[in-house]
């Protein structure tokens, strides 16, 4: 299977593996019987990622998103239907992206992420990076990143809603 552009430069050799893969296999017990349950972090992290790499569907609009182990990444799915389902190379592609652009920033030099940037993965979680050398200190000091990582996902997603209410029409 081959791949080009942005799922080529995030993932590589591992996730045409992975995505041969039927998803059922990848994700044993892993799921959440409510929204309630989901911590703070996966709350966010759902937000942040946005679609189910199986149907593509917003999470959230079957229930509460499923959490789920791909390879080394904790990701979710829109419902445990999808859980006998393939990844589909197109919605992990936005995924990334959509994970990509609500971090913004590489959490350890605070600066704006480049068009292709490196990343690392903690914890299931997938964090980028503006250069190599980062990826060291965030293995160094998970937890500090990881907290740094959530709060730019708030961040970022407080942008969003912003800009969506703005948009709206008044009544």
């Amino acid at each position: 299977m081959k791949f080009s552009g942005y799922a080529a430069t995030i993932c590589g050799a591992a996730i045409a593996a992975l995505l041969t893969i039927p998803f059922a296999t990848a994700h044993e017990g892993h799921s959440h019987g409510s929204s309630k349950k989901l911590s703070r972090h996966d709350q966010l992290k759902a937000a942040a990622q946005k679609i189910c790499p199986v149907s593509g569907k917003k999470l959230g609009s079957m229930g509460t998103p499923v959490k789920v182990r791909i390879g080394d990444e904790e990701l979710f799915l829109c419902c445990q239907g999808c859980a006998d389902g393939e990844v589909r190379r197109e919605h992990w592609a936005a995924i990334h992206a959509n994970f990509a652009r609500a971090q913004g920033e590489c959490p350890v030099m605070e600066n704006p992420l480049p068009k292709k940037p490196k990343w690392t993965v903690v914890n299931g979680q997938i964090i980028y990076v503006c250069c190599p050398p980062c990826t060291k200190k965030i293995q160094a000091d998970p937890e500090t990143y990881l907290s740094k990582l959530d709060a730019l996902y708030l961040a970022s997603l407080k942008k969003e809603r912003a800009a969506r209410d703005r948009s709206l029409p008044v009544r």
